[in-house]
Formats: C-alpha cells, sequence, structure tokens
C-alpha cells in the first residue's frame, strides 16, 4: 500500500499531553486570525493575548512566527493528503480517468472549504519566510495518489521536453523516485511523474483562480473547468476510461 503521512507520536505524559493540547489551541487561534485577516494578521502576542499568556510564554511552544507558520502548513499538507487519499480509496473500483478527476475535486472541495489553509500552501506566508526540507515530504503525500492513477497512462510525445526535467529531476533528488515507486512500482516512472506535475499545476490553477476569486461575474463553474481540464490531461496521457 502507498505510504502515509507520518502522524505525531501520542503524548505520553501529563507533561507532554498539556504541551500538545497548548500547541493545538495555538494553531487554532492562529488560524482563525488568518482566516479573518489573511497571513499579515498572524500575530504571536495576539495569540498570547487570546489564550490568557504572555508572548514570551508562547515562545515555548513555538519558537518564533515561521516555526508556527510551519507547522501549519505541515497540518494543511496532511489534511489534505487525507483528503485526496479518502477519494483515492472511495474511487478504488472505477477507471484510471474516474479516479483522477475524484483526486482533482476532493483537493479542490478541500481547497474551497478553508481558502486561508490553502492560501497558506499555495501561497508566500512572508517575505523571508522559507518552507523547512520536511514540508516537501508533506507535499508529496498529497501527490501521491495521482503518480499511482497517472501511471496507469502512456507516454505523451508532446511531453517530452518536461520528461527531460523530471529525469533530471530525479537525478539530482533520489528520494523523487523512491517516493514514486512507493505509489506507482513501474520501470519508468518518468511519464507519471511528469502527468502528475501537470495535473498538479492545472489543479492549483483553478483552485488558486477560484479562490482568489477570478471567476466571479464570468458565469463560470470552476468545477467544471477542473472537469474539463484534467479530463483534456486524461485523454493526452491515454488513461483507460474503463476499468
Amino acid at each position: 500500500m502507498p505510504p502515509t503521512t507520518p502522524s505525531a507520536p501520542t503524548p505520553s505524559t501529563p507533561r507532554e499531553r498539556y504541551r500538545a493540547q497548548v500547541q493545538q489551541e495555538v494553531k487554532q487561534a492562529a488560524l482563525a486570525q488568518i482566516a479573518d485577516g489573511g497571513i499579515d494578521a498572524l500575530s504571536i502576542n495576539a495569540i498570547a493575548k487570546t489564550l490568557g499568556m504572555s508572548g514570551p510564554a508562547l515562545y515555548k511552544y513555538f519558537r518564533n512566527r515561521d516555526d508556527l507558520l510551519t507547522a501549519l502548513i505541515s497540518d494543511g499538507y496532511e489534511d489534505a493528503a487525507e483528503a485526496i487519499r479518502t477519494a483515492a480509496h472511495r474511487t478504488a473500483d472505477r477507471s484510471p480517468r474516474d479516479r483522477l478527476l475524484a483526486l482533482a475535486h476532493a483537493f479542490r472541495d478541500w481547497a474551497v472549504a478553508q481558502p486561508h489553509r490553502y492560501l497558506l500552501l499555495a501561497g508566500t506566508p512572508s517575505a523571508t519566510y522559507e518552507a523547512p526540507d520536511h514540508t516537501a515530504e508533506s507535499a508529496r503525500a498529497v501527490l501521491g495518489p495521482f503518480i499511482a492513477v497517472l501511471s496507469a497512462g502512456s507516454p505523451w510525445p508532446a511531453a517530452e521536453p518536461l520528461y527531460d526535467e523530471v529525469r533530471a529531476w530525479i537525478a539530482s533528488t533520489p528520494e523523487v523516485a523512491t517516493w514514486a515507486a512507493a505509489y506507482a512500482p513501474v520501470a519508468d516512472p518518468v511519464p507519471a511523474l511528469a502527468a502528475t506535475v501537470l495535473a498538479w499545476t492545472r489543479t492549483h490553477g483553478i483552485v488558486s483562480l477560484e479562490v482568489q476569486g477570478s471567476y466571479k461575474g464570468m458565469g463560470h463553474d470552476p468545477a467544471t473547468l477542473l472537469t474539463l481540464d484534467i479530463g483534456a490531461l486524461a485523454d493526452a496521457v491515454g488513461l483507460p476510461s474503463s476499468t
């Protein structure tokens, strides 16, 4: 079975449980701030005041604002990955084409239901923020089910320039091949990885425009646009439409 995103160890002592509880309360307060005023509204001091703490006391739980942002981003990826895994399991008996559409729509549903969390993943939290390396692993958990489905497709000659880039990516980042093999143990993962990049790009593009309100007044249903765009990709890579 494909790997799942590892969860945090269950706190075993009263002190650890209390710390985990406070961290969760801090994250919920932070998300409420972001939902109300965007990422710029995130304030450690304001969170501390909301929770009846001092600013310095809160730094015992998160080193700084960026540390808190990283926790929120990791949680967001894990939550999105769970939504996509659920869709993958729910549609396991359907055709690869239908499954791909289900995965894309599962991500859209997750994003539009909580746009403030989506923007944490899709945007830049601050000009100086740099995501730690481990967030890349969290992002791969979101993409893994796409690889599994798209491995049922075939090479797409028009995408050869992207294939070259994916080969270079694998050569420079060996863990990418290991990650792909966990979801799609095929002889050549390049076509599935390239198609996954394209599916992710198309999904993100449509969802980002929707979350930003760019479709307002145009009369377009973003769900229809997503179905058409991802469906066109499925056709281009020869994804079977029957089981």
